[in-house]
């Protein structure tokens, strides 16, 4: 995971302690560091935020040893990594869970993104988080545009044991999301997690049908699954979604195979929004919750 990544941080912090910290030094170095980002799927404007903090951090400090520099180099990047990573609004699924419980109404969260990111398959992960922790769940299948989405879908909730709303392809996308709602407040259901149409971002009517999927169900969340290994594209995709539906957040899948990193790095910054969970497997447990200093591990170490 992020093994590019690691790498050109590996190299960069090499470099800054053999120099004197002085900007006419450091410039030449951490432009360099900012291509390697870019070549590692980092957004530009994150790159430059990394390497204008970093550069603010290290100029003009003084240091004895070469291993009190190579700690304080490390330091800073750390520092800027968790800033970047953190978004100013914290998104807890499961405090939403027990408000809505509490209220004695289910907790309605739509998923939305491109078609082979793992859409699917997340939504079965959430299913099976949730009731590992005692809430129960149904399922929605508003995508009724794509060949096999149903069943895909259908097959999940039989693994699962959980029902699954649906109607046949053609189908109206936002009166399935409606009739799961509807049994789930008959049957006292915790949670409705709606499947939508892995569009493309750029096809106008599908995002249409998905703007109406969210003015009919009112949800509590909505949900962007990125795949990690398309790196700025997932990003990209993220920015031209909100652009129609206000995102809450993000899902990034596939993590484990992202020798890169830089979609993880790069869309709480650019989206405002926070990433609650990576994908890391194919099984229903390969859900991690998202937490800033497993990313920053991964890519600096310890």
């Amino acid at each position: 995971m992020f093994e590019k990544l690691r790498k050109s941080v590996d190299s960069l912090v090499e470099k800054v302690t053999k120099i004197e910290l002085k900007p006419e030094n450091l410039n030449s170095i951490l432009e360099e560091f900012k291509l390697t980002l870019l070549e590692n799927d980092v957004a530009f404007s994150v790159a430059e935020k990394i390497c204008d903090e970093l550069k603010q951090s290290l100029v003009g400090v003084e240091v004895k040893r070469f291993e009190d520099r190579r700690i304080m180099v490390m330091k800073a990047l750390r520092d800027t990594l968790i800033k970047i990573l953190n978004a100013e609004h914290k998104i807890d699924i499961l405090q939403i869970m027990k408000e809505k419980k509490d209220l004695g109404t289910p907790a309605i969260v739509i998923f939305v993104g491109i078609n082979g990111t793992g859409k699917t398959t997340t939504i079965a992960k959430v299913a099976k988080f949730l009731m590992n922790h005692g809430y129960t769940v149904v399922l929605a299948c508003s995508d009724t545009f794509r060949a096999g989405a149903i069943e895909q879908l259908e097959e999940h909730a039989k693994r699962l044991e959980i029902r699954m709303v649906k109607r046949p392809y053609g189908a109206d996308a936002a009166s399935v999301a409606f009739d799961a709602i509807s049994h789930a407040k008959a049957h006292g259901i915790d949670a409705v997690l709606i499947d939508t149409a892995g569009r493309m971002e750029t096809n106008k009517n599908l995002m249409e049908e998905m703007k109406k999927i969210v003015r009919v169900t009112e949800p509590d969340l909505v949900i962007f699954i990125g795949d990690a290994l398309t790196g700025n594209d997932a990003v990209a995709q993220a920015e031209e979604f909100s652009k129609f539906i206000s995102i809450n957040a993000s899902i990034l899948t596939k993590i484990d195979a992202d020798a890169k990193g830089g979609a993880a790095i790069s869309i709480t910054y650019i989206t405002k929004k926070p990433i609650i969970f990576l994908g890391n497997g194919q099984s229903y447990e390969d859900l991690i919750i998202f937490n800033p200093e497993f990313i920053v591990t991964k890519i600096i170490g310890d």
